[in-house]
């Protein structure tokens, strides 16, 4: 088991929630709008990042007028103490505590492993890359915790160097070298765990069946050199196309992950919603059957079992079960669920307040 205990305070809806007894199958079902992807909310962002729904702290609190929120949760029968909260002087100031001790928020993710898939996904082959590449570190992240920390350092260092390309004045090329050496750094360290990360997926998915859910291949978009004297040099000698264009052209904030339809050698954004989210679903499971052995593993899957046949509903709940990870699934009723209603835990929510059935 990955969680045993979960406490929501004044998390959007839930003024206060306590969850006891999971399972390795957990399921709220209630009403649209009844609190239930709140919860998994409150799960995701006991991850590094901003959680599924990359909402500002602020934005979370369930008070009227402000006011602070906490998510904490209890791991292996208390042995492990992991949250995070705001508080109403610093709304959106994120505070992370893991067993007593407060610490970054990119420490939480070697703790846990946690991925997830949303309603607002299913379009995501359709959408901008950076919804792609957002996807793909989250990937990479549940396996690796440090691609946190690289890819924080890389954002910041880019911001700076957009920053004073921008500026009117001629940057001081010693201060862009800096800036640049850090890029290149966590910049190259992002491009190598990404790419290694995509072409494991890509054996895994070599190895399952065209269906129940489509196959697809998978193909990291880059042009960044996995040598940080490779990157660094590109960054230098793209200084002054860059300060023409106003904002960095190369580094692994500009790649995508590309991914085509395998029975049709179609791509992805080219293929019906149904396909592309039947690829989505294999994307995850291979990465859970990547993933299995390590850190605890956690699978939030909001509304997914509503939408898919009893052949590849049955073959989901198949897939997750034997992937070791602790699932969490919404649903607004609970036939979707007949087929593991025997060994998962079940509650019911309404206007913010769980009960367990």
């Amino acid at each position: 088991m990955s969680l045993t205990r979960l406490t929501l305070r004044d998390f959007r809806n839930h003024a206060a929630t306590r969850l006891e007894g999971m399972r390795a199958f957990n399921v709220l079902v209630g009403e649209n709008g009844a609190g239930k992807t709140n919860v998994l909310e409150a799960i995701s962002l006991l991850a590094p990042g901003r959680g599924l729904r990359r909402a500002q702290p602020a934005e979370m609190a369930g008070r009227e007028g402000g006011g602070g929120f906490a998510v904490a949760a209890d791991m292996e029968d208390g042995a492990v103490q992991i949250g995070t909260s705001t508080a109403h002087e610093a709304p959106n100031r994120r505070l992370v505590r893991i067993n007593g001790a407060e610490g970054p928020a990119a420490r939480l993710g070697e703790w846990l492993s946690i991925t997830w898939l949303t309603p607002a996904m299913d379009r995501l082959f359709a959408e901008s890359a950076g919804s792609r590449r957002r996807f793909l570190d989250r990937l990479v992240l549940a396996r690796d915790p440090g691609h946190a920390r690289n890819a924080t350092r890389y954002e910041t260092a880019l911001r700076e160097r957009n920053r004073l390309l921008g500026e009117p004045a001629e940057p001081d090329p010693l201060w862009l070298d800096g800036i640049e050496a850090q890029m290149a750094e966590s910049g190259a360290a992002m491009a190598m765990a990404r790419a290694a990360l995509v072409a494991d997926l890509g054996h895994v998915l070599e190895n399952v069946p065209e269906q129940p859910f489509a196959r697809p291949s998978l193909d990291y978009a880059s042009d960044v050199p996995q040598s940080v004297e490779a990157l660094r040099k590109l960054l230098r000698e793209g200084r002054r196309r860059d300060r023409a264009a106003g904002r960095s052209l190369t580094g692994p904030h500009r790649d995508d992950l590309a991914v085509t339809l395998a029975a049709k050698n179609a791509p992805a954004a080219d293929c019906s919603t149904g396909e592309q989210k039947a690829m989505l679903i294999a994307i995850v499971l291979a990465h859970a059957q990547l993933t299995a052995g390590e850190r605890p593993r956690l699978l939030l899957l909001d509304e997914i079992a509503a939408h898919l046949d009893p052949v590849r509903r049955a073959a989901l709940f198949g897939r997750l079960a034997s992937s070791g990870a602790q699932v969490w699934m919404t649903g607004t009723e609970m036939a979707p669920f007949a087929e593991i209603d025997g060994s998962s835990a079940v509650w019911a929510v309404r206007d913010g307040v769980v009960d367990s059935l």
